[in-house]
């Protein structure tokens, strides 16, 4: 089993100790990799839209992102982590979305994304974990990913894990336990189901690029979905759910 995970910060706060609680069940049974940002993605995305135009690989930050994506598409859980500032996630996170724009689905999504597993882990002092979570889920949802769990936390005292209370630790400790009892239980042979929503989604996109096709088949995008036979009858989902 293989878990990458990508951390908003390289802070070793309260976020990283929750992300470790979580992981601890799964370490000496999974492959995990790790990405601290803005480390592992130290640069911007300056909008220039030569991954979705010319392709992925014209992008200046190429190097940093697609060592990323290789890890993400082999992974059989994702874990993204932010604390919240400001009420939204950290700006590396939102750098490192941004770099992925050309694996949204009206554009070239990987059909590995639509059977995968995702937990995003977040907290804040007092409100705004919930708008940093969906920060986050807003760009796995359009990669294609439906089995999204969300792990929020409100301090209401200090950011200081040593300095919470000890009411305040156990909320916490035991509300993330419960969520990697419940992904270690997990039989990864199996995919993650495909929700209605992310269907429908993928059907609207499909209308967009099969016109995008007809009037150009060599247009980057619509020439990638009809390789996929995306715009026949393969979908992304069907390898992963034998039963549709």
């Amino acid at each position: 089993m293989k878990i990458t995970v990508i951390n908003g910060t390289e802070k070793h706060g309260v976020t990283y100790r929750l992300k470790e609680m979580f992981l601890e069940p799964f370490k000496g049974q999974a492959e995990i990799t790790e990405y601290y940002l803005p480390k592992d993605c130290p640069a911007f995305c300056t909008g220039c839209l030569n991954c979705v135009l010319k392709g992925e690989y014209t992008c200046k930050d190429a190097a940093h992102i697609h060592k990323i994506e290789k890890s993400l598409l082999e992974a059989d859980l994702i874990v993204m982590t932010s604390p919240a500032y400001v009420m939204h996630a950290t700006g590396a996170m939102k750098a490192m979305l941004d770099h992925f724009a050309y694996r949204w689905m009206p554009h070239r999504p990987a059909p590995e994304m639509f059977q995968k597993r995702a937990v995003i882990i977040t907290q804040c002092l007092g409100s705004g974990a919930k708008s940093t979570a969906k920060d986050i889920k807003h760009s796995l949802s359009w990669w294609g990913i439906s089995e999204i769990s969300i792990f929020t936390g409100s301090l209401m005292g200090d950011i200081i894990w040593d300095k919470l209370t000890d009411k305040k630790r156990a909320e916490l400790t035991n509300k993330i336990k419960r969520l990697s009892d419940k992904y270690i239980r997990i039989d990864y042979s199996t995919p993650a189901r495909t929700s209605i929503i992310t269907k429908v989604k993928f059907f609207f996109c499909r209308i967009m690029q099969k016109s995008l096709y007809k009037n150009n088949p060599e247009y980057l995008d619509a020439k990638y979905w009809n390789s996929q036979s995306w715009l026949s009858k393969t979908r992304p989902w069907k390898t992963a759910n034998k039963q549709e």
